[in-house]
């Protein structure tokens, strides 16, 4: 070999094994936005991952976490019973625990073929009009929700079922999907027809973070609406408007699938009365309309059977949840798929950041901390194929609550299951997007038609969240 060239040769191998590899991202990590509760985000992972409190609370308040954890958790009993600080259950009822339905501070499960009842989802009804306050008018011999269970000498209200239909799709590269749309059959009523109400079905929502929702301003969830779309860029954003007890006077709603709880304190209570059958001194009346003579006659748990003190652990406990740490959210592919989640305009409605009030004296732990719910809490219209056309408040049949996405990806790992949306109708992140319309049309469109390679990384950017 000529000299000249085999020198040449290896200086160039030398040079380039010398050389330090230089890497730059095509996308941008923004700092610190792994954190969905900012400094209270917990670092925690695995199958406890929504069940860690925020750091830096007090000791007392400390110690009302610890108090609330178990009363979240334990089952309640019918009265009379030996225990008095649990007992009151029902008469009627869906649930006998919070975490019967937040299994891990998690969220439910939907109803499945065959099933007359699942651990976390629930049927609200109601009839056309507007009832107290504006809310739902629910009807005379029912209430506002189907009550399936019932303490011993009590009548369970209904029973609900459910089948589907399947719903086929393909994506422009060619990939087909199908959807699964349940079917509802309400049957065995003990109080009259209710073949005719209006009915929103339920799964519930997981726990984490609501104290940081609740400790979000007013005007900074009113900052986002746009009801009349005045920005022409064919997304709304709506408040809903509905009862607070307490004040005795309509406020802003931002709570549940439709905002139509008011605060954090209102939910649990709601929660209590109409998932548990228990009063509180927000809701002191029991649950039984007035054809339910033996629900009427049962013995209660005290005068209200959730005590003050007990509602205030319980709020301590269910604001003080953190939000998991996002995970491998500095992958190529992750943030790849950050950047088509905004070019698809998904966060339009998922906002990404807010930063929490300074007035915030239910657990003053909260206050002034950035977060990234991924959520505007707003209404928005879903269209027709999510529609349960049953108004609540100044939310329509077919406008619901975005959801925030923080710790959507954990939920498999929590609760062993990927169910999603209001029902559950949606097993992954992928049949939710596809499940979208109205306001979103344009968006769920831009997805479908996506290459499979972007798909995934959409897929893994929802997941990292």
């Amino acid at each position: 070999m000529n000299k000249v060239f085999f020198y040449a040769i290896v200086t160039l191998l030398l040079f380039s094994c010398n050389k330090k590899e230089e890497y730059t991202s095509l996308y941008n990590y923004e700092n610190g936005e792994e954190l969905s509760a900012g400094k209270l985000t917990t670092t925690i992972l695995g199958v406890n991952a929504f069940d860690q409190k925020v750091p830096g609370l007090s000791q007392l308040d400390g110690r009302s976490f610890f108090v609330g954890n178990s009363l979240f958790r334990q089952n309640w009993v019918s009265s009379p019973a030996s225990t008095t600080a649990r007992d009151g259950l029902g008469p009627t009822f869906n649930a006998r625990a919070c975490s019967s339905c937040h299994n891990k501070d998690g969220r439910g499960k939907p109803l499945e073929t065959g099933q007359k009842f699942s651990a976390g989802f629930l049927m609200r009804i109601s009839t056309s009009g507007i009832g107290a306050h504006g809310g739902p008018k629910t009807l005379t011999n029912y209430g506002g929700q189907i009550q399936e269970h019932a303490n011993l000498g009590v009548s369970y209200e209904a029973k609900v079922s459910v089948t589907f239909k399947t719903i086929k799709g393909t994506f422009t590269d060619g990939e087909s999907y199908e959807l699964k749309e349940p079917i509802y059959t309400i049957s065995d009523e003990q109080f009259g027809s209710l073949q005719n109400a209006l009915t929103s079905p339920r799964v519930g929502q997981q726990v984490i973070g609501l104290g940081l929702v609740d400790a979000i301003s007013n005007n900074d969830i009113l900052a986002n609406a746009d009801e009349f779309d005045a920005d022409n860029d064919g997304i709304s954003g709506k408040a809903n408007y509905v009862w607070d007890v307490v004040k005795n006077q309509t406020v802003l709603g931002r709570f549940g699938w439709k905002a139509n709880q008011p605060n954090l304190k209102q939910q649990v209570a709601g929660a209590f009365s109409g998932d548990m059958g228990l009063t509180t001194s927000l809701f002191p009346d029991e649950n039984c309309p007035s054809p339910q003579q033996d629900c009427q006659k049962f013995p209660n748990g005290g005068l209200p059977e959730v005590t003050d003190e007990a509602l205030t652990d319980i709020m301590i406990y269910s604001s003080s949840l953190s939000v998991p740490i996002r995970r491998n959210f500095k992958d190529e592919n992750v943030l790849k798929g950050k950047q088509i989640f905004k070019d698809m305009k998904c966060n339009s409605c998922h906002t990404e950041v807010f930063t929490t009030s300074n007035n915030y004296p239910a657990n003053k732990t909260l206050e002034n901390v950035t977060i990234r719910p991924y959520s505007d809490f707003l209404l928005h219209d879903m269209g027709d194929a999510l529609a349960d056309n049953r108004p609540d408040f100044k939310a329509t049949g077919k406008e619901w609550r975005t959801q925030p996405l923080w710790g959507v990806g954990l939920i498999d790992e929590v609760n062993n299951h990927t169910f999603l949306l209001h029902d559950g109708r949606a097993r992954n992140i992928e049949e939710a997007i596809l499940w979208h319309g109205g306001e979103s049309e344009a968006s769920k469109e831009a997805y479908k038609n996506l290459t499979k390679e972007d798909r995934t990384a959409v897929l893994g950017f929802i997941n990292s969240l």
